[in-house]
């Protein structure tokens, strides 16, 4: 449909108007509009494409004249509503369209259909009374959201509150909306709001020139019962759905609060996956200890030096602390030792931090005030401390943990004994498990389950990067302690090995020598009583080699996949 004249690709998507493909209207139109009788609703209409779907739908089934009782619609943008109208008008319908703020209205449970592509706004542009409206409009259906929380979410709620006992609610929704923590009460809303919620993922992009992935939800029932699972349905793009009635569907269970990350992956994988974590052999990582952000400084730049830098200043071993480099570019092999950081620092990376626990030296003294006249205590991490040039400490960890990662996380021994930043988190090991830990905990985190994990318990960012904040780390599939105890030789048979194809930058085919150490042909691998997908028992039941770790490691793949075609430009 051809845009309004006034109305400019910039003024769209800041009020997060994407306009949807027509396979896509139509195909939630059809699954949703059921009879000739239907009433509809499309909010945030923008120019009718759901309308239009759903008169010709409505047609098909039966219901004669222009439709002028059954159609309705909202949208803020007075250009987009008198397109709206003449597109209406060309297909033979007509509809109550208001020109309004569908999140500042009273909701009415009016209508049999609700169907419609939310308005996605980021939470940076979503602020003030826009915000405080939105915001207002989720409390009314019991859904709190944080300041994080994107357009959609509360559109999502409000849009379901309009629907009859009964009816349907069918969405063009972001991919974000499986995956990130905000949307959790969302989530939770839609199963206790419906009897059967049905997800439509796609492989590939579907908005054409729009980076965001995007799922179809399809709920229906409103108000009747609640439903502990959901329906999943895959396709490729919005040229290759199929009719409604013939996808293929899966069930999936998810937990109460859960993030969907599991929708995502190939059915096979899905099974494997949580066979593997109902079985003993896969713990979370919080079972080997405690997972914590890093020290931060205010001023990496000004606290975080070098040996050389130090040596020029004249810093005394009083004034420092020995240092993780900032990032974690150095933390991809298997441990940090004091070699290595010799080697950093010999490169010029930033090996030590400024922080007399005491009382500064000289130069120290020195340092500092040369900080102070160009403002460095005025950084608000520094200017809220006393004194402003004291970061706060942390002891050094036994593990370090990135957490922004283009393929996979990963844990490092830290052997060398050092601090660290805010860049990596740092693993605290219990003390009964300490030993074992630092030494080979690295090594068998490598393994596919755990690999796989981590997408599934992450986040995947801007320019596709995988991101583990702690509250996730502690979530991390690891193997058990006991697992990696009674492994502990072949995973030290393995080492040198596994090390060699890290330094090659091939962790994944490190992954597979991994998993041959911890769950070899000759032992019994981990077992689970089932998976929680089709309820089809699937324990993983083969040897490193056999088909259920090729489904994990292809799940895996998938979603590393997923989340690196976010970076592409489409």
């Amino acid at each position: 449909m051809a845009g309004h004249p006034h109305d400019s690709t910039e003024l769209r998507k800041a009020r997060g108007a994407f306009f949807t493909p027509e396979p896509l209207a139509r195909y939630v139109t059809d699954w949703a509009v059921r009879s000739a009788h239907d009433h509809v609703l499309e909010p945030s209409c923008g120019e009718a494409a759901f309308l239009v779907a759903a008169g010709r739908r409505l047609t098909a089934l039966g219901a004669t004249g222009d439709l002028a009782g059954q159609l309705a619609g909202v949208e803020v943008h007075a250009g987009s509503v008198a397109a709206a109208v003449g597109h209406l008008h060309t297909a033979g319908y007509r509809a109550e369209i208001a020109v309004a703020d569908f999140l500042a209205g009273a909701p009415a449970a009016a209508y049999d259909v609700v169907v419609g592509n939310p308005p996605y706004v980021r939470y940076q542009a979503f602020s003030g009374q826009a915000r405080a409206v939105a915001r207002g409009a989720a409390l009314r259906g019991g859904v709190a959201l944080t300041a994080l929380a994107s357009s959609w979410a509360a559109f999502t709620v409000h849009a379901a509150l309009h629907v009859r006992t009964g009816g349907r609610l069918g969405l063009v929704l972001p991919a974000e909306m499986l995956t990130v923590n905000y949307a959790a009460p969302v989530r939770d809303f839609l199963m206790r709001a419906f009897a059967r919620v049905r997800l439509v993922l796609f492989s590939e992009r579907v908005f054409p020139g729009v980076l965001e992935d995007v799922v179809l939800l399809l709920a229906e029932g409103r108000g009747l019962a609640p439903t502990d699972h959901c329906e999943l349905v895959q396709t490729r793009n919005a040229a290759t759905l199929a009719e409604p009635t013939d996808a293929p569907v899966r069930r999936w269970n998810p937990e109460v609060g859960e993030r969907w990350s599991r929708a995502l992956l190939p059915p096979d994988a899905a099974r494997a996956y949580a066979a593997a974590l109902a079985g003993p052999g896969i713990v979370p990582l919080a079972a080997w200890g405690e997972t914590t952000l890093g020290m931060v400084t205010g001023n990496n730049a000004f606290f975080a030096v070098s040996g050389a830098a130090a040596r020029r200043q004249g810093l005394r071993p009083q004034d420092l602390i020995r240092l993780s480099p900032p990032g974690s570019r150095h933390l991809r092999g298997l441990e940090l030792t004091t070699a290595r950081l010799e080697e950093l620092d010999a490169s010029g990376k930033s090996t030590w931090l400024f922080r007399p626990e005491g009382a500064p030296s000289a130069t120290g003294r020195r340092y500092i005030a040369a900080g102070e006249a160009v403002g460095v205590d005025g950084a608000y991490k520094c200017r809220v401390r006393t004194p402003w040039w004291r970061t706060p400490y942390l002891p050094p960890a036994d593990l370090l943990l990135t957490y922004m990662n283009a393929d996979t996380a990963r844990l490092c021994t830290n052997t060398a004994g050092v601090h660290h930043l805010n860049s990596v988190h740092g693993v605290y090991l219990r003390r009964e498990v300490r030993a074992l830990g630092r030494e080979l905990l690295p090594i068998a985190a490598l393994n596919s389950v755990t690999l796989l994990g981590a997408e599934v318990v992450g986040r995947a960012y801007g320019g596709g990067v995988l991101k583990l904040e702690p509250r996730e780390a502690d979530r991390w599939p690891m193997p058990a302690v006991d697992l990696v105890a009674a492994r502990a030789g072949a995973l030290r048979g393995v080492r040198a090995a596994v090390a060699e194809q890290l330094a090659r930058g091939a962790v994944f085919a490190a992954s597979r020598l991994v998993d041959a150490a911890l769950w070899p042909e000759s032992d019994d691998p981990p077992r689970g009583s089932s998976g929680r997908i089709d309820g089809v028992a699937a324990p993983v039941d083969e040897m490193a080699g056999g088909p259920e770790f090729e489904a994990l490691r292809r799940g895996r793949e998938a979603l590393h996949d997923r989340r690196r075609a976010r970076s592409r430009s489409p």
